[in-house]
């Protein structure tokens, strides 16, 4: 077994031990600083293993950091949706289905730019392509 991730989870179960007090003052000698008021032990257990992962196993991609943050915020791109994908939408009793191809889409045999000329095509109105087809 690798002895670093024995001792790693030796800390593990040692911080899974403590008790309020324990995890106060295990906090601080972490953070540098008291948690925020009314965090459970449970809680401020999980975020004190998280933390001793990361700096033992390695942070979050910087990537996967900004993805997250995006999130959080609410301001999450629209999704992508990948060559080979099919998109179906229904419109007035009749069903429209798209595929996705490098570069654009194609639907009935015709190649399409965007998902937004394709839903302009279909309802004659100016729409925003992936909240027609509920890819965002």
């Amino acid at each position: 077994m690798n002895k670093g991730v024995s001792n790693l989870e030796r800390a593990i179960k040692s911080i899974d031990m403590l008790d309020r007090p324990g995890c106060l003052n295990h906090w601080r000698e972490v953070f540098g600083r008291p948690p925020p008021k009314y965090l459970s032990p449970q809680f401020m257990k999980r975020v004190l293993i998280w933390e001793l992962q990361n700096r033992e196993l390695g942070d979050l991609l910087a990537k996967t950091e900004r993805r997250l943050k995006q999130i959080s915020s609410g301001k999450t791109p629209p999704a992508q949706a990948k060559p080979g994908s099919h998109l179906v939408r229904e419109w007035n009793g009749h069903t429209y289905q798209v595929e996705v191809i490098d570069g654009g889409y194609v639907m009935d045999g015709k190649a399409w730019r965007s998902l937004s000329a394709i839903a302009r095509h279909i309802t004659g109105a100016r729409w925003s392509g992936p909240r027609f087809f509920g890819v965002q």
